[in-house]
């Protein structure tokens, strides 16, 4: 079923993508990676996803969305059903409903109800009997949640659908009609979150259904019972769809894109990811000037992509680079973790604004001994890369000149002096050692391990653009030493020896630009993709 789902939202995005009907045949090569095959066929391919989802809709050979006419209504003739929901746990994957309460809206007015316990086919946890009231010989004696549910949506018909964080309750719905129809709920769906954020904003901060409520001064209170919550959300509902109306709302799209977050927003720039393909690389956000605002890189850039322009909300910085998006441009890979690695040098040479490391090399320092003290500078040398000068001061106050070739050494001293501060009562002077202890072991820590990092000598073959060719990058003297194309044939041996003699005679780097690299490379050798063969030197010959 969920291949299913999975082939139905990918026809919806290519349909959006093309800004139309799409061929049967087109639909199925994008889908299933075929070649070439009949219009019959291919129609046959796509038949149970375009059945199975009410957003997709057959014109002839084409496949085209569906246009469900309620969005279009004037919010004075829509009707919509409110609905809420008890269940036995948050998943729908683990739990189930146990109660289904519904109000029925039309013309603005309430006109009828819809009420039903739902045997769940479990016991009801006590946390949830003691919240809803609900107890375990009440649903023994009530139907299952497939009557439950197929009563609910013939109360419901083919009304806008509305309740109170409605990613909870649809995503319950879903599960329970796609196990008797395949199909998922095709109706709109209004938010009353979503919509009381934005109507709301500067008067109450609070959106919960018990805030709302007292807010509105709603004649139903919430109670954690189905009906009741439900009666409260269409009370709230009326009293939002009079405030959007103020604000020039006609009809129920209207109406949803008020509910819309801040983040979908971007929904509307998603066309710049159409066309990215399913393949490694690297990608730049453009402004309208030219200005590379963000760069990243994916496993898969037409996944990563179009995940910015759903409703999940970036961090500042991105979210921000995505409000000034003009132009989005990417560069295809043969591996991840090459587009890894031309990643960090496209953060050196741009430093775009919203990356939050920045890859700068002025923000590593080192500690070098200076007389019988350490002190730190930004001059590479072994004691570091370190990120983070605050920190690096703290460690460099713990030690001594003596102590910085095994700064592992000091840590007994330190904790006997602690110890003293302590049983002295002197608590400010145990606790700025502490923080200099702490901030010792971490760079302890992140010292050793670029040290056997910087005495690894390996080759990472990993695939190549060029089908059937091969990128082998090799890492000595603390960097990557080389990079080679390895053809299919016996060119790749001159490749394999032209890279093994860059590595030979390297003196060890301690530039940060080399161990941001070894870095990069250590987080692929601790969980390595598939793709990934590692080899030291002595064997890269064989490869």
């Amino acid at each position: 079923m969920q291949l299913r789902l999975d082939a139905a939202d990918r026809l919806v995005e290519l349909v959006e993508e093309r800004r139309g009907p799409v061929a049967a045949e087109e639909a199925a090569r994008r889908l299933f990676a075929l070649r070439r095959l009949p219009d019959g066929v291919a129609k046959g391919l796509l038949e149970e996803a375009v059945r199975a989802d009410a957003r997709l809709a057959w014109r002839g050979d084409l496949v085209a969305l569906a246009e469900p006419a309620a969005e279009s209504l004037p919010l004075e003739c829509a009707r919509f059903v409110v609905v809420d929901l008890e269940t036995t746990g948050l998943s729908p994957a683990t739990a189930r409903i146990c109660e289904i309460g519904a109000v029925r809206v039309e013309a603005l007015e309430l006109t009828a109800r819809f009420e039903t316990l739902a045997n769940p086919g479990m016991r009801l946890a006590p946390a949830v009997g003691a919240l809803t009231g609900i107890d375990d010989r009440e649903l023994r004696a009530a139907p299952p949640v497939a009557t439950a549910v197929r009563r609910f949506l013939a109360f419901a018909g083919d009304s806008v659908l509305v309740a109170h964080n409605a990613r909870f309750d649809l995503s319950f719905l879903d599960r329970e009609t796609e196990r008797q129809t395949g199909k998922r709920i095709a109706a709109p769906v209004i938010d009353t979150v979503g919509l009381a954020r934005r109507l709301l904003a500067g008067r109450t901060s609070r959106a919960g259904l018990a805030s709302l409520a007292r807010f509105f001064g709603t004649s139903v209170r919430p109670c954690h019972r189905a009906l009741p919550d439900a009666e409260a959300t269409a009370e709230i509902l009326l009293s939002l769809i009079g405030l959007a109306q103020e604000r020039g709302a006609e009809t129920v799209a209207d109406l949803q894109e008020l509910g819309a977050t801040r983040a979908r927003r971007v929904h509307a720039k998603r066309s710049l990811a159409f066309g990215a393909p399913e393949r490694p690389g690297v990608y730049l956000f453009l402004d309208r000037a030219g200005q590379v605002l963000y760069v990243g890189r994916a496993r898969d850039l037409r996944a990563r992509l179009r995940s910015y322009f759903r409703s999940e909300r970036q961090r500042p910085a991105v979210e921000a680079a995505l409000g000034a998006l003009d132009r989005v441009e990417w560069r295809v890979l043969g591996s991840e973790l090459e587009a890894g690695l031309e990643e960090l040098r496209l953060l050196r040479e741009l430093r775009p604004p919203a990356n939050a490391r920045g890859a700068r090399p002025d923000r590593y320092v080192y500690l070098r001994a200076r007389g019988e003290e350490v002190v730190v500078t930004g001059t590479p040398g072994p004691y570091g890369p370190l990120a983070g000068r605050s920190r690096a001061s703290l460690a460099a106050r713990a030690l001594t000149a003596a102590e910085l070739d095994d700064p592992a050494a000091a840590l007994p001293r330190l904790r006997a002096r602690l110890a003293a501060h302590a049983d002295a009562l002197r608590y400010e002077d145990a606790a700025r050692l502490r923080d200099r202890i702490e901030a010792l072991e971490e760079t302890i820590a992140r010292l050793r391990r670029l040290d056997r990092l910087r005495s690894a000598e390996l080759c990472l073959l990993v695939p190549a653009v060029e089908p059937g060719f091969r990128r082998a990058i090799f890492v000595a003297g603390g960097r990557i030493a080389a990079v080679r194309t390895l053809p299919p044939g016996g060119g790749a041996q001159v490749e394999l020896e032209a890279g093994l003699a860059a590595c030979r005679g390297l003196a060890t780097s301690y530039a940060p630009e080399h161990a941001d690299e070894l870095l990069l490379v250590a987080s692929f050798l601790r969980r390595p993709p598939p793709e990934l063969k590692v080899l030291p030197l002595s064997e890269a010959r064989a490869a």
